[in-house]
C-alpha cells in the first residue's frame, strides 16, 4: 500500500485543486468544500425563484393533496395545510440559508459548528443515507415518465407483454425507461452546481406546460372542478388533523430547509434569496398542490377513478382517447415535462447537496461530482422497484427517518442564529485539530448530542408502533405524526438551555461576514496575499526605524 506505483496512484485520483486556489486538498478541505469565492457566486433573485419552482413544483408536491385528503380533511382545509405549511417552509429556509448567505458555506461544514469537526460526520452520514435510497426511487419515477413517452411514440410498445419475470417487480419497459433516464441525468452532474441556472429555468418550463396541459384538459371536460371538492369533513379531530397536514408538508421539504446553505453560498448578494425563500417558496408549492387537487379530482369525473400520480394518469388519459394521433402528441411532451422534473428535482435535493456530504467524508478524493456519481451508482442498485413494490415497511423506515432531520434544524439554528449570532472563525472549521475552537472534546461536541437525543427520542415509540402496525393510533403514533414542529422545537430549547448552563467556550469569537480576501482563496491558515502585504509593511516600517534610529547616532 506504500509502493511508489500506489502513491502515484493515489496521487492522481486526488480531487482537482484550482489554479492559485489557495487551499490543499485533504481530511476537511477541497474545492466544493471552502467558502464559494465571488467569482463563483452567480445566483441572483430569478435563480432562487427558479430552484424554488424546481422543488416546489414536482411530482411528489403535485401528489401533496392525496395524503392531506386521506386524513379525513376537505378539500379546502387541505389547501389551507399546503398554505400555511409552505409559509413556515419559506421562513424556515430563510434562517437556515443564513451561514450560506453570509459565509458562502454549505450544511456539511456549517454542522462543524454545532457538532463539532468530528462530530458532523453523524448529520452528514444520516443525509447520505437516505438520500441514497430517495435518489434511487425518484430516479425510477423518472425512468416512468421516460416509458410514458416511449409508450406516447408507439403505442405497440406500451402494450407489449412485460418480458420480465414477475419476481422482478419492474417492466422490460420501465427498466429501458431508467436506463435512458439515467443517461440523460450523466451529463447534468458535469454542470457545475453555480452553472445550473439555464439547465433548470428548461426543466421548469417543461413541467410548467404540463401542469397548465392538465389543467386546461381536466376542468371544461369535466365542467368545474370536480367531486373532491365536495367531500365532507370525516377527521375524528380536525385541529389535530390540521395539524398532520401542516407537519406533512414541512416534512416532505425539511432535508431542503436545513440544506439551503449548499445552493444560497452561490449568492451573489446579500439577500438575493430572500425573495424567492419568503414568497417563490410558498407561492409555488401552493400553486402545484392545487393544481394536483383540481386536476385528481375534475379527471375522476372524466376516467372514473381517482389517479394521484401525473404518470399514471397520462398514461391512463392516452388509453381513454384510444392512442389518438393528437393525443399521443400532448401525452409525449406532458411526458417530457415530468422526466425534466424528475432529472432537476434529483439535482437539487439530491445529488448536489449529498454530493457534497460525500466530500465532506473524504475531501481528498470526493467532491460535489463524483459523489453525485457514487450516489447515482448506489441508488440504482438499491433496486428501486423492489423497495416501492415489497417493502413498504422498509420505505416507512426511511420516511421515518425525518424526524432525525427536525432536532438537527433546530440544533443548528439555536447554535448559528441566537448562540454565535451569525459569526463564525473560517479557518478553524477547516482545522481538525484541538486548536480550532470547532474541536470541542476530541472533536466531538457533546451538548449537541444530548440535544438531538432529548429533541428525537419521543418519537421512537410512535415510529416503532407504525411499523407494527400501520393502523396504530395510540398517542404515541400521534406525537410522531407531528413530529418535525415538535422535534425541531425541542432540540432547538434544549440546545439553548444546555448552552445557557454550560457556556459554550469561544462562542463570540469569529466574524459575522466572510472576509473575501483573506479567506476565499486561503482557508488552512497559511499567509494570504492580504497578510504577505500586512507583513510587508511591517518589514518595511522596522527597516526605517533602524535607518533613522542609525541617523541618530551619527549626529
Amino acid at each position: 500500500m506504500t509502493s511508489p506505483k500506489f502513491r502515484k496512484l493515489a496521487r492522481r485520483l486526488e480531487c482537482p485543486v484550482d489554479e492559485d486556489g489557495g487551499y490543499t486538498n485533504d481530511r476537511w478541505t477541497n474545492r466544493d468544500l471552502i467558502p464559494i469565492p465571488p467569482d463563483r457566486r452567480t445566483y441572483k433573485i430569478w435563480s432562487f425563484c427558479i430552484y424554488w419552482f424546481v422543488s416546489g413544483a414536482c411530482i411528489s408536491a403535485y401528489s401533496t393533496g392525496s395524503s392531506l385528503l386521506a386524513y379525513g380533511l376537505t378539500a379546502q382545509q387541505s389547501m389551507a395545510c399546503v398554505v400555511i405549511g409552505a409559509i413556515i417552509t419559506g421562513l424556515l429556509s430563510v434562517i437556515s440559508g443564513f451561514p450560506g448567505e453570509i459565509h458562502h458555506i454549505g450544511f456539511t461544514v456549517v454542522s462543524r459548528m454545532s457538532w463539532g469537526m468530528k462530530g458532523s460526520y453523524f448529520p452528514v452520514c444520516l443525509r447520505v443515507f437516505t438520500s441514497v435510497w430517495w435518489f434511487g426511487i425518484q430516479s425510477y419515477w423518472g425512468g416512468q415518465a421516460v416509458n410514458l413517452m416511449l409508450g406516447a411514440m408507439s403505442p405497440s410498445w406500451k402494450h407489449q407483454p412485460n418480458k420480465f419475470s414477475a419476481s422482478s417487480n419492474i417492466t422490460h419497459q420501465d427498466f429501458t425507461g431508467v436506463v435512458l433516464w439515467y443517461l440523460a441525468y450523466i451529463p447534468l452532474v458535469l454542470v457545475p452546481p453555480e452553472k445550473l441556472q439555464r439547465p433548470f429555468v428548461a426543466s421548469s418550463a417543461a413541467f410548467g406546460a404540463t401542469l397548465i396541459g392538465l389543467l386546461a384538459w381536466a376542468v371544461p371536460h369535466a365542467g368545474g372542478g370536480g367531486p373532491l371538492f365536495k367531500t365532507v369533513n370525516t377527521a375524528s379531530s380536525t385541529p389535530y388533523s390540521m395539524m398532520l397536514g401542516i407537519t406533512s408538508i414541512l416534512g416532505s421539504w425539511g432535508s431542503g430547509t436545513i440544506g439551503q446553505s449548499d445552493w444560497v453560498r452561490y449568492s451573489e448578494r446579500r439577500y438575493y434569496p430572500l425573495a424567492s425563500q419568503m414568497f417563490a417558496a410558498p407561492m409555488m408549492i401552493t400553486l402545484c398542490a392545487l393544481v394536483g387537487v383540481v386536476v385528481t379530482s375534475a379527471s375522476s369525473s372524466i376516467l372514473g377513478e381517482i389517479i394521484w400520480s401525473p404518470i399514471s394518469l397520462l398514461s391512463a388519459i392516452q388509453d381513454y382517447y384510444d392512442s389518438s394521433s393528437g393525443v399521443r402528441a400532448a401525452v409525449f411532451f406532458a411526458g417530457l415535462g415530468c422526466t425534466c422534473a424528475q432529472l432537476s428535482i434529483n439535482v437539487l435535493l439530491n445529488s448536489v447537496s449529498t454530493g457534497m456530504d460525500m466530500a465532506g467524508l473524504w475531501p481528498k478524493y470526493l467532491n460535489i461530482r463524483r459523489g453525485a456519481y457514487l450516489l447515482a451508482a448506489i441508488g440504482i442498485a438499491s433496486n428501486p422497484w423492489q423497495i416501492l413494490a415489497s417493502a413498504a415497511t422498509f420505505l416507512s423506515v426511511i420516511s421515518g427517518l425525518g424526524v432525525f432531520i427536525a432536532p438537527m434544524t433546530g440544533i443548528m439554528l439555536a447554535d448559528y442564529i441566537v448562540l454565535r449570532r451569525c459569526r463564525a472563525k473560517i479557518e478553524d472549521l477547516y482545522n481538525g485539530s484541538p486548536s480550532s475552537i470547532y474541536w470541542y472534546k476530541n472533536g466531538f461536541h457533546w451538548r449537541a448530542i444530548v440535544a438531538f437525543v432529548m429533541g428525537s427520542w419521543p418519537f421512537c415509540p410512535g415510529f416503532i408502533m407504525i411499523l407494527i402496525d400501520p393502523t396504530s393510533t395510540s398517542a404515541w403514533v400521534k406525537l410522531f405524526n407531528i413530529s418535525f414542529l415538535v422535534g425541531l422545537s425541542i432540540g432547538f430549547v434544549v440546545y439553548l438551555v444546555i448552552c445557557t448552563i454550560s457556556p459554550i467556550p469561544h462562542v463570540k469569537e469569529g466574524l459575522n461576514y466572510l472576509d473575501d480576501e483573506r479567506f476565499c482563496k486561503n482557508v488552512t491558515g497559511e499567509p494570504t496575499p492580504s497578510q504577505d502585504d500586512e507583513f510587508k509593511h511591517e518589514h518595511d516600517r522596522d527597516v526605517k526605524d533602524v535607518e533613522i534610529s542609525a541617523v541618530i547616532r551619527e549626529v
